[in-house]
């Protein structure tokens, strides 16, 4: 049964890769949104605060200063010197999102679900980036409003929403 399964998805591919290419330009391809280049992080304004009701949840967002571009999907949020990002709720945050100019996009990351987990991490700052190949900005923990520290354990972020409202809806705010 594997070797029939692994036999089938390139010929699936072949059959669809057959079916994109002799489709008409107008079908290949999506004309209502043009193609945007990925935005140069001089372009972006990050800003990012602990939510009020719930300090293991920060709001971060993204503000393009500069022409329609794209951004990853899920923004990259890192935790002090711990290895790892946060992971995408939901799952599967491969892709692009594009912001128009002047535009803002809002995500949330929850850095642990039981705060006295006795297995959670301190770190003083956690690191966005709207993009995995940019730097980001740094926020300290007296910044981001959690106190002394980030309590951090198994973190999920969300991806890149049109509203503040959407975002904590998808971590699970309300």
């Amino acid at each position: 049964m594997r070797l029939r399964a692994a036999h089938a998805v390139p010929a699936v591919l072949s059959a669809a890769t057959a079916l994109l290419l002799s489709a008409p330009q107008s079908q290949a391809a999506a004309p209502h949104l043009p193609r945007a280049a990925p935005c140069a992080q001089g372009a972006l304004t990050l800003r990012a605060k602990a939510a009020s009701a719930d300090p293991s949840v920060v709001r971060f967002s993204v503000t393009n200063r500069g022409a329609a571009c794209v951004v990853d999907r899920v923004p990259t949020v890192t935790f002090g010197d711990l290895d790892g990002a946060a992971l995408p709720v939901p799952e599967g945050g491969a892709g692009t999102y594009r912001i128009a100019t002047g535009a803002t996009a809002y995500a949330a990351v929850r850095t642990i679900a039981d705060p006295a987990d006795p297995e959670a991490r301190r770190v003083d700052a956690i690191t966005v980036a709207a993009s995995a190949s940019q730097w980001g900005r740094t926020f300290t923990a007296a910044r981001l409003g959690t106190g002394a520290d980030v309590r951090v354990w198994e973190p999920v972020t969300t991806w890149w929403r049109p509203t503040a409202a959407a975002a904590d809806r998808a971590i699970g705010l309300s």
